[in-house]
Parts: C-alpha cells; sequence; structure tokens
C-alpha cells in the first residue's frame, strides 16, 4: 500500500468586514464546496482596505492544496 501523492495548490482571497479569521474561514468554507479533498490552507499575506480614514475590509491571501484523484 503506497502512501505517495500528488497535490494540487491554488491561490485565493477572502475578505471580511469583521476580521481576517472570519475572512479565513470564509475562504477555506468556500472552496471547499466546489474542492474535495482540502489539506492545507496557508495564509501568505494579509492586507486591509481602508475607507474614509478606517479599516473597511480585512483580506487574506491563501495557498490551498488538494490531494489530486487517480
Amino acid at each position: 500500500m503506497s502512501t505517495d501523492s500528488v497535490y494540487k495548490v491554488i491561490e485565493i482571497v477572502g475578505t471580511s468586514s469583521d476580521s481576517w479569521e472570519a475572512a479565513t474561514r470564509l475562504a477555506v468554507e468556500t472552496a471547499s464546496s466546489t474542492l474535495r479533498d482540502l489539506r492545507v490552507a496557508e495564509v501568505v499575506k494579509q492586507d486591509v482596505t481602508v475607507k474614509d480614514g478606517t479599516v473597511d475590509r480585512f483580506r487574506v491571501r491563501l495557498l490551498i492544496s488538494f490531494k489530486y484523484e487517480h
């Protein structure tokens, strides 16, 4: 029985008006609705958008990996 695997990595961006954690959660949950067998989500960048001098949106850029099916 072999444990060798191949994974695809994609980049996605999640946004939230509440927090980086909420943006991350939304991005992963949304991706999991169309991608199967998600394995790892790595936050590679966090930033915010600013409107009228205040934080408007929290944004996270994630690398998400999922297993290729044979």
